[in-house]
Formats: structure tokens, C-alpha cells, sequence
């Protein structure tokens, strides 16, 4: 059988000012056209299906037209949770009618999925945390521990257990023994959950800019190791770059999100994991790239001409532009780079080498006896990293400093 995985859709997030909705129609068409043409059999989405707790009504529209292309009327059964930007029981919310367009919504840790018939699959056994799924058109189930996010303590609480037991106890305890009651050889075992995870021993793998890190402290750190031998795919969500931290025969596998979301992923080739499983047999990967999301690209200059053509030649991409100079960008210079391009997100001034670095003290080190408007000009290089204020700004001082002393 064929699994489609992925993961931080994200919907309604923005760049700053700029909305990404007209990509994220765009990627999901993408999604499900790679979805029928993998012929996959089952599509997991492992949360941070929204940005916010409370998504716009045009992200509540996208998910719900996405969920129901992806599950083919019914005929594909796809099971999504709540990640760390979802609200739990917004997700769990339109439960009944999803079901019956074979979409099973997952809110909380601990759940328990009614068992439910269609024509082309049925759920056969559910328990906490647990389900499992039976396709006509196969000879085995599929077996699924789900576990939706939920910060520690919570978690903790959905799951019973003692307070002072570390998450990854918590976690291990409950997977194995559901994959010890339900995860024998005769089908497919697959897990999936949102949270931070790491190879035990292993470097810390940074979370992408702009997310809501759920690595604080040691306490709330799962390892690896606490994935039950008997599970064959791991279908993480969080992090937004691929990444296989499990080995090759039991791969553990953050999906990578379908649009780059941060400058601190510019450059990430986005995918989506197909994967192929049977009982008793190792995973296969098969990357596929989306290429549908605009790019974004972070650059420097020290030249407006340069920037400008740089721009001209680049008009698809959102930029963080930044500019180097001794002195503020004028007004003009700021002018040339918007009306080139639609999409500067951020343009950054910044100080030219390391020349007036000695400038940017605070305040108080300026030499009072010099004339008026020295010290203005001393005092805007304390407030702007020591950029000089152009001759725009210092003919608008001149006019306040004369209209100043005729009144």
C-alpha cells in the first residue's frame, strides 16, 4: 500500500503583511494531484493543520474543500490531528460530517475514534489513542497510534499517568502498550503525533523561526527510542524541513511543510513523503518534491542600482531586502525599491562595515557644547546603529529648527 504524509499546512498564516493563501490553494491542488497520481491509499496529516486557534473563514474553507478532494469522496480515508497552532476542539468540531467524507479529525491526546463503516473502508478497532483501519481493497489493516499535541502537563492529564514521570515515560509507556495489544505482523503499524523529537545523544535540531517552540527545558524532550519496535513508519509534524530521524528500516520522518513559512528556511526544497509499506517489510521513501509556493530570498546590498536590477530580475519571490550605507535611506531610494517590486516583506537598513560603529552609544555620550545641529545629527546616529541622516532629513530639521526660531 502507499501513504501519503504530511504535515504544518498552516493555513491563513502570513508573511508579515503579505497573505499566503493564493499559495496554499495552490500547493494543496498540487498535493492532490501527487495524491491520485501515487495512487496513495491513506493520507496522514500530522497537525498544525491552521495558524491560529480562531482561523479565518477563507482557512476553514480551504481545509475542509482539501480534506475532502484528498479523501476522494470517501473512498480514501485521511486522518489528520491537532498540532501545537490548532485548537483542539476546533478540530474535533465537524467530527460526524467528516467522517462520512471519510475524514477522521483527531483534537486530543488519548482519543477514542468511533468505529464507523463506508463502502470502500471501515474502522474496525478504536481505543485510546489507537485505531484501526481495513480497506477493501487490501488483504490487512492498518494500525494507527495517534497522539494529537498537547503541552505536558496536559498530556499528562489525558493520559493518566504520574505527574513526576518525564513526557518521553509517559509517551513510551502509552505507545507500547497499544502497539503491544494491537501491532502484530499481520498489518501495517504506523504512528503519528505532533511534537518535538530527537535521536537520544543527538544534536538539537532547531525549530523554524516564527513557530512556537515546543522544546523549553529537558523535561518535555521524546526521544526516539520511545517509538515501539513494532511501528514501521513514523509520521512526525513540527518541524518544517524533511528530515528522517529514525534509521532507514524504521524511518521517523517530519514531512516538511508545503510552503517555506520562514527567510530562515529560504532555499528548502519543500516535499511531500509517499511512502510504501506491507506487514512484516521495511518502509520505502519516495521524496516528491511541491513546487507550487513562491520562493523567498534574503540578499544584500550596498548599491540602489544594483538592488533595484537584482529586483527586476526576481519579481516572483518575497524578499527580505537588506541595504547597506553610511547613511538613512532616502525617501526616493525607498521609493525606487517598492515601486520595482511588490514584494519587499522586510527592507532592512544597515550600517555600512564597521565605519560608525563608535557612534551608535546612547545619548548621554554626546558632546553638548556643539551646535544645534551637530547634536541632532549625533543623536540620530545613537538611535539609528550610527547611520548618518541623509541630506533629506537634515533640510527637514533645518526647516523645523527655522520655523522654531521665528516663533
Amino acid at each position: 500500500m502507499k501513504i501519503l504524509h504530511s504535515a504544518d499546512w498552516h493555513l491563513g498564516k502570513k508573511l508579515s503583511y503579505c497573505s499566503r493563501l493564493p499559495e496554499q490553494i495552490a500547493v494543496l491542488d498540487e498535493l492532490v494531484q501527487i495524491a491520485d497520481e501515487e495512487a496513495v491509499d491513506l493520507v496522514l496529516i500530522a497537525g498544525d493543520l491552521f495558524d491560529y486557534f480562531t482561523p479565518a473563514t477563507e482557512a476553514i474553507d480551504l481545509l475542509y474543500k482539501s480534506l475532502k478532494r484528498l479523501s476522494k469522496e470517501g473512498k480514501r480515508p485521511v486522518i489528520a490531528i491537532a498540532g501545537n497552532h490548532d485548537s483542539p476542539s476546533f478540530i474535533d468540531a465537524p467530527n460526524p460530517l467528516a467522517r462520512a467524507c471519510g475524514i477522521i479529525m483527531i483534537g486530543y491526546p488519548h482519543a477514542v475514534v468511533p468505529m464507523f463503516d463506508l463502502p470502500d473502508f471501515s474502522i474496525t478497532k478504536t481505543a485510546p489513542g489507537f485505531l484501526e483501519i481495513q480497506c477493501s481493497h487490501l488483504a490487512y489493516p492498518v494500525r494507527l497510534l495517534h497522539t494529537a499535541f498537547a503541552n505536558e502537563e496536559r498530556l499528562k492529564t489525558y493520559l493518566g499517568e504520574e505527574k513526576d514521570k518525564g513526557l518521553n515515560e509517559v509517551l513510551q509507556q502509552h505507545w507500547q502498550e497499544n502497539a503491544d495489544l494491537y501491532c502484530d505482523e499481520n498489518g501495517v503499524n504506523l504512528l503519528m503525533t505532533h511534537l518535538y523529537m530527537m535521536p537520544r545523544g543527538g544534536a538539537l535540531i532547531e525549530e523554524p523561526d516564527g513557530e512556537r517552540p515546543l522544546k523549553i527545558g529537558n523535561a518535555d524532550l521524546v526521544y526516539t527510542d520511545a517509538v515501539p519496535p513494532q511501528i514501521q513508519y513514523t509520521a512526525l509534524g513540527h518541524l518544517h524541513g524533511f528530515r528522517n530521524i529514525g534509521a532507514t528500516q524504521n524511518p521517523i520522518v517530519y514531512a516538511s511543510s508545503p510552503l517555506i513559512y520562514s527567510f530562515s528556511e529560504a532555499g528548502q526544497q519543500k516535499l511531500v513523503p509517499i511512502i510504501s509499506i506491507e506487514p512484516s517489510t521495511e518502509a520505502q521513501l519516495k521524496k516528491v518534491p511541491l513546487n507550487a509556493g513562491k520562493p523567498l530570498e534574503s540578499v544584500c546590498f550596498d548599491d540602489i542600482d544594483k538592488a533595484v536590477e537584482w529586483l527586476q530580475e526576481n519579481k516572483n519571490a518575497l524578499v527580505e531586502l537588506t541595504i547597506e550605507s553610511e547613511s538613512y535611506l532616502s525617501t526616493n531610494d525607498r521609493q525606487r525599491l517598492y515601486q520595482v517590486h511588490d514584494n519587499i516583506i522586510f527592507l532592512v537598513p544597515k550600517l555600512k562595515g564597521e565605519k560608525l560603529i563608535e557612534q551608535t552609544q546612547d545619548a548621554k555620550g554626546i558632546d553638548l557644547s556643539q551646535s544645534t545641529t551637530d547634536i541632532f545629527k549625533a543623536y540620530f546616529q545613537s538611535k539609528n546603529e550610527g547611520q548618518e541622516p541623509n541630506d533629506e532629513i537634515m533640510e527637514l530639521f533645518a526647516d523645523i529648527l527655522q520655523g522654531n526660531t521665528k516663533g
